[in-house]
C-alpha cells in the first residue's frame, strides 16, 4: 500500500478521559514490531462494552488509562506485518480479536475453555506485548482498548489476536462477529447447550440477547420468551424468533415468579445478556429447579452478584461465559462461513451506519435504546 515500514497519519476517535465524548483526532499509528500486525479498519460495531468502559468506568467497571481508542467489533484489511508474522499477508481481510488465541498456553491446548493467557494482562491495560501502544497523538501515547481500538482508521494488533477471514467477507458486517453477535450467539448453542424442544428465557433484547436467541432458535428451542424494559425492541425479536415478550416494568410481582407462571415451573435455559447483577439473579431464578441452566453473559466488573444458595441446591446450574465459548482464532472464520451461506443473520441486526464523526450519536442511540446495533464505517 505505499506505507509499509511508514507512521500512518489518519483519524481516530479518542477518549480523553472517562465520561466525556470522543474527540476525532488525527493520530499516528506506528509500523508493527515484531509479531505485529497493522491493519485498515473498514468498520467497527459500537458495542455496549464500548460505552460501558467509558462511562462506567471506576463504578461497574475497572478504570482504564486514557487517553484511549476505543472500539473491538472491527473488521479490515492486513496493510502490513512485522518480523515473524508468517500467517497474514498485506491484503488479507481480518477480524481484530479482544479474546487472543496463542494454541500454546494450557488454556488454548484444553478443550475445556476458549480463554487464552497469551499477552492478557498488558491488552487489558492498553498496550501490546512490549508494554506500549502503538497509536499517539498531539505528542502522547493513546492506549487501545482491549489491544484493538476499532475506532480508527488503522490499527496494530498482536498477531495472535488476530484472525483471517474469507476473501467475500462483507468487512462492514462481519465486523459483528468480532463480539457482540459471536458472544450471544456462542452463549446459545456452546455454553448452555440448548437441546431441541427446550424452553429459553433470554434478559435483553439487544445485539447479544439478540444472537442469544437466534442460537436458542437454530439449537431447536420449542418457546423463546424475551425479556427487556424497552418495548420498542419486541417487534425486531419476534423477527429473530422469540415466542413471547415480557416487560418486568408491567408486572407487580418479581419477573421470575412471572416466567415460573408462564412456564408451568421455570425455564430449561436462561440467558442474561444485559450486565446487571439484579438481572442476573433473576435469570437464575427464572430457571427450572433440577435442571435449569442459566448462562451470565452480560458483563460488569465491580459490582457483586446476591443468590441464595437453595437455588443452586436444588439443581440449577449457573455458568459464565467470554466471548461465547468459542476459540477465536480457529472459530470466528467458521461463522463468517456460515454467515456466507446465509445460515447466521448478521444484517438484520444493523439498525444505523454512520461514519466515525457520528460516534458519539452512536453512543447516545445505544444509551437511549434506540438501536441494535451501530456500523462505524471508515
Amino acid at each position: 500500500m505505499g506505507t509499509e515500514g511508514k507512521v500512518i497519519r489518519c483519524r481516530a476517535a479518542v477518549a480523553w478521559e472517562a465520561g466525556q465524548a470522543l474527540v476525532v483526532e488525527e493520530v499516528e499509528v506506528a509500523p508493527p514490531k515484531a509479531h505485529e500486525v497493522r491493519v485498515k479498519i473498514a468498520a467497527s460495531g459500537v458495542c455496549h462494552t464500548d460505552w460501558a468502559y467509558l462511562h462506567g468506568a471506576g463504578r461497574g467497571m475497572e478504570l482504564r488509562p486514557f487517553p484511549l481508542v476505543l472500539g473491538h467489533e472491527g473488521a479490515g484489511v492486513v496493510e502490513s506485518v512485522g518480523a515473524g508474522v508468517t500467517k497474514f499477508s498485506p491484503g488479507d481481510k481480518v477480524i481484530p480479536l479482544f479474546l487472543p488465541q496463542c494454541g500454546e498456553c494450557e488454556c488454548c491446548l484444553s478443550a475445556k475453555t476458549n480463554l487464552c493467557k497469551a499477552n492478557w494482562s498488558k491488552t487489558q491495560q492498553g498496550v501490546l506485548a512490549d508494554g506500549t501502544s502503538r497509536i499517539t497523538c498531539r505528542g502522547q501515547q493513546v492506549f487501545q482498548f482491549l489491544g484493538v481500538s476499532s475506532f480508527s482508521e488503522y490499527t496494530v494488533a498482536l498477531e495472535t489476536n488476530l484472525t483471517k477471514i474469507h476473501p467475500d467477507a462483507p468487512l462492514e458486517r462481519v465486523c459483528l462477529l468480532g463480539c457482540g453477535v459471536a458472544t450471544g450467539y456462542g452463549a446459545a448453542v456452546n455454553v448452555a447447550k440448548v437441546e431441541p424442544g427446550s424452553v429459553c428465557v433470554v434478559f435483553g433484547l439487544g445485539a447479544v440477547g439478540l444472537a442469544a436467541v437466534m442460537g436458542c432458535v437454530s439449537a431447536g428451542a420449542a418457546r423463546v420468551i424475551g425479556v427487556d424494559v424497552n418495548p420498542d425492541k419486541f417487534a425486531k425479536a419476534r423477527e429473530f424468533g422469540v415466542t413471547e415478550c415480557v416487560n418486568p416494568r408491567d408486572h407487580s410481582c418479581p419477573v421470575q415468579e412471572v416466567l415460573a407462571q408462564m412456564t408451568g415451573g421455570g425455564a430449561d435455559y436462561s440467558l442474561e445478556c444485559v450486565g446487571d447483577v439484579e438481572v442476573m439473579r433473576s435469570a437464575l431464578e427464572s430457571c427450572r429447579s433440577a435442571w435449569g441452566v442459566c448462562v451470565i453473559v452480560g458483563w460488569t466488573e465491580l459490582e457483586e452478584m446476591r443468590l441464595r444458595p437453595f437455588h443452586l441446591l436444588m439443581g440449577r446450574t449457573l455458568k459464565g461465559t467470554y466471548f461465547g465459548g468459542w476459540k477465536s482464532v480457529r472459530d470466528v472464520p467458521r461463522l463468517v462461513d456460515q454467515h456466507l451461506s446465509g445460515r447466521l443473520k448478521l444484517e438484520e441486526f444493523v439498525t444505523h451506519t454512520l461514519t466515525l464523526d457520528q460516534v458519539n450519536h452512536a453512543f447516545q442511540l445505544l444509551a437511549g435504546g434506540q438501536s441494535i446495533r451501530s456500523i462505524i464505517t471508515m
